[in-house]
């Protein structure tokens, strides 16, 4: 997998559309749960997690986080590390990694693109 630090910069290779949302309490499911990051911007497909301990690129990992109103609930899913930004204070980006959503539920996934849609 390529480190985000390693992408071009110039253009944007995104597939879906993302919104800007800020979740303060993304938990990666464990015993107990523990705070992990939070989300800078979300799409149907996967987020952004700011955080200065970025997982490997290809590991799964499973997240709770709180949907964005007017949507109502918490979601559960699995998510794979797809790239990470490594933390130092010498690079132009906020550390953190990019993370494909696994199994989220269809329903969910047809919310967040409607939320999205809403938020342009």
């Amino acid at each position: 997998m390529e480190d985000e630090s390693e992408k071009p910069t110039g253009g944007d290779a995104r597939k879906h559309f993302r919104a800007p949302l800020i979740i303060q309490k993304v938990l990666v499911a464990g015993q107990p749960p523990a705070f992990f990051g939070y989300s800078k911007n979300i799409s149907k497909s996967g987020m952004f997690i700011a955080t200065t301990n970025p997982i490997e690129a290809g590991e799964e990992i499973t997240l709770e986080f709180p949907l964005p109103a007017p949507l109502t609930g918490t979601v559960r899913c699995k998510c794979e590390v797809v790239w990470k930004r490594p933390n130092g204070s010498h690079l132009p980006f906020e550390p953190g990694m990019g993370m494909r959503f696994v199994d989220m539920p269809t329903e969910v996934t047809e919310q967040l693109d409607e939320w999205i849609k809403e938020q342009e």
